[in-house]
């Protein structure tokens, strides 16, 4: 996916992120696709992009962020994908048919 617009910095670091996001597991095309959006926010944040919303000017970089937003804290707490597999494990029934606040309660039941 790299770019025509992107300098040499940027295809390495490209070409940096997408291989350790394949180190960790993750699958060629999403590994490409975070390695594009993490160039394209840097460039955005740097001003080297034509156009960038005001989140990607603002906002943490990517490289400083790592993993502060992974749904496992924060005001939303857990992901809906996280409770259901935490539910799984504590073999509660009915899980399937549960929203989110749902699966909260029930796991927070069995701890």
């Amino acid at each position: 996916m790299p770019q025509e617009a992107w300098s040499n910095k940027r295809e390495r670091q490209y070409e940096h992120v997408k291989e350790n996001e394949r180190k960790r597991g993750v699958s060629t095309k999403r590994a490409k696709e975070i390695a594009a959006r993490t160039v394209n926010k840097e460039r955005a944040r740097k001003g080297e992009a034509e156009q960038s919303s005001r989140l990607s000017r603002t906002d943490m970089s990517s490289g400083r962020r790592g993993g502060k937003r992974s749904g496992t804290s924060g005001p939303r707490g857990r992901t809906k994908e996280q409770l259901y597999n935490e539910a799984k494990r504590m073999n509660i029934s009915g899980r399937s048919r549960m929203n989110k606040q749902q699966l909260q309660r029930a796991v927070d039941r069995r701890k």
